[in-house]
């Protein structure tokens, strides 16, 4: 059987000190129910450890639809900046820049994600990554003062 492809978090248990771990398809994996956003849960049978669908991706942990999400990172394709998305879209900037953030460690499968959702070109694309690279290494770096600390110099 070849893997070569992503696998759904549902496929395999994520515990580390399970037995299963890792393995794929081995059919220790059930459903468990939802989340209250509607997030399938999923638990191992061999170590009882539950995790939800969007474990190990962008959305894991976010309270956020997942649409929202994706049209905020859009945005930044576009060259919105973070304020224009908070006028916008209504999302505070500070929760961009940390989607940011995490979008960077998700780049590939983010990338099928807003290719596929989003008429975006590869320069817009390359935009968005260069812009998540450089943020917050704006500013140069701090110059050393010269006068004494009392204002005195």
């Amino acid at each position: 059987m070849n893997h070569s492809a992503l696998t759904s978090p549902g496929s395999f248990c994520w515990n580390r000190d399970c037995p299963a771990y890792a393995q794929l398809d081995r059919g220790n994996i059930r459903r468990f129910g939802k989340t209250r956003n509607g997030v399938q849960r999923f638990q191992c049978t061999a170590c009882s450890h539950t995790f939800t669908e969007t474990k190990g991706t962008l959305f894991y942990g976010c309270k956020t639809p997942q649409e929202k999400i994706l049209a905020c990172l859009a945005a930044l394709a576009e060259r919105s900046s973070l304020r224009g998305i908070h006028r916008t879209l209504g999302v505070k900037e500070e929760t961009v820049a940390a989607w940011m953030q995490k979008a960077a460690a998700h780049v590939e499968t983010l990338e099928a994600l807003l290719f596929a959702h989003y008429r975006l070109t590869r320069a817009q694309m390359d935009a968005l990554w260069c812009y998540v690279g450089h943020k917050g290494e704006k500013g140069g770096t701090p110059r050393r003062s010269t006068a004494a600390p009392s204002g005195v110099g």
